[in-house]
């Protein structure tokens, strides 16, 4: 199916384990290198089509006027130089990355969660990005793709949230681990999108540099992690399918519940207490939505309850706390690995 969007074809009138897991090097995981024809320097040979996710999207030029609906998907195309090609973005679990926070604010909040569907098409988009499907559901979400196709405006779903044709987030499951592939394969495909494929190559290889550098001094043998994301009661923690676990193998870390098939399954704290990690990395989420989202209150909370409060790693805090957003499959992936080597090595051993 293709869809249509102003600067897109036939557009109708209308009213975005170890170091080598994330790093990706090596023949078993290669960055993408097919897709959509490039000519010259880095310069997008339009017409360029685009899979994303089931859909096969068409573009005649480069899109003027982007919606990004959530702070991963936003934070890529603020790194790309692309503010100006910005009328909207949405959903944000934490502050914005600090270099990137001098374009964000040139670009309209239109919520901090998920905005309306009439709030986006105010904005009067050609072209609407996500790195969820949630975003893309009729119920929950903004509206569905097919919405947005019939009055001529092209979406993207990133392929970190993509398997097999669908969405994970939007109702899925994924089966398949996680790997950085796919965020790469973002940031390439939205490079030449936007005819920036030579910003989208520099972006790549600095995320390859600076996890590389902090692999080199982290400290994490022997050392398992459970990572809690959030809620208090039915906690949230990273199971082995998600970005978490690849953080852990990374640095060389175990994820404690690195044998759960889903990526952030709902489990009990007896669960937890049970496996014992060495390290507990807590999420930090902005957001402050639901109980436990907030680093002092998971702190507060680890302390106060009966089970939590037998554990060691609770007795010695031994904590490490990640931004949700350096939880999520997003470039802020890098800086949690940087800030989870370090916070590692800053622990006793």
């Amino acid at each position: 199916m293709t869809s249509h969007a102003p600067r897109l074809i036939g557009r109708t009138a209308a009213a975005a384990f170890a170091a080598c897991a994330l790093v990706g090097c090596g023949a078993s995981e290669p960055v993408p290198t097919s897709g959509p024809a490039v000519g010259g320097e880095g310069v997008t040979t339009y017409p360029l089509t685009i899979e994303t996710c089931g859909r096969s999207q068409t573009f005649d030029a480069a899109p003027g006027r982007v919606v990004s609906l959530d702070q991963g998907s936003t934070e890529i195309l603020l790194s790309l130089g692309l503010a100006d090609r910005m009328v909207g973005t949405a959903s944000w679990t934490d502050p914005v990355r600090e270099n990137l926070a001098e374009a964000n604010a040139r670009v309209p909040r239109l919520a901090d969660n998920a905005p309306s569907y009439e709030a986006v098409l105010g904005t009067d988009p050609d072209f609407v990005t996500a790195s969820f499907g949630r975003h893309f559901k009729e119920e929950g979400g903004v509206a569905p793709r097919d919405r947005f196709a019939e009055i001529g405006i092209g979406t993207y779903l990133s392929p970190t949230d993509c398997e097999d044709g669908r969405s994970i987030n939007g109702g899925g499951k994924r089966t398949r681990p996680f790997t950085i592939d796919s965020l790469y394969q973002e940031i390439t495909e939205l490079a030449m999108i936007f005819d920036v494929s030579s910003r989208g190559t520099a972006l790549v290889e600095e995320l390859k540099s600076r996890t590389a550098a902090a692999v080199t001094r982290a400290d994490a043998s022997g050392t398992t992690l459970a990572f809690w994301f959030a809620d208090t009661k039915s906690p949230y923690i990273a199971g082995g399918t998600g970005a978490p676990d690849l953080l852990a193998r990374t640095i060389g870390a175990r994820n404690a519940f690195s044998d759960v098939a889903d990526e952030f399954p709902a489990t009990t704290w007896e669960a937890v207490a049970d496996r014992n990690p060495s390290v507990l990395v807590l999420g930090d989420l902005a957001r402050n939505r639901f109980p436990g989202d907030l680093l002092g209150d998971k702190e507060a909370f680890l302390a106060s309850d009966p089970v939590t409060g037998s554990m060691t790693a609770v007795r010695e805090k031994r904590y490490v706390s990640l931004h949700g957003a350096e939880m999520n499959p997003s470039i802020r992936l890098v800086d949690g690995v940087e800030k989870l080597a370090a916070g590692l090595s800053a622990l006793p051993r």
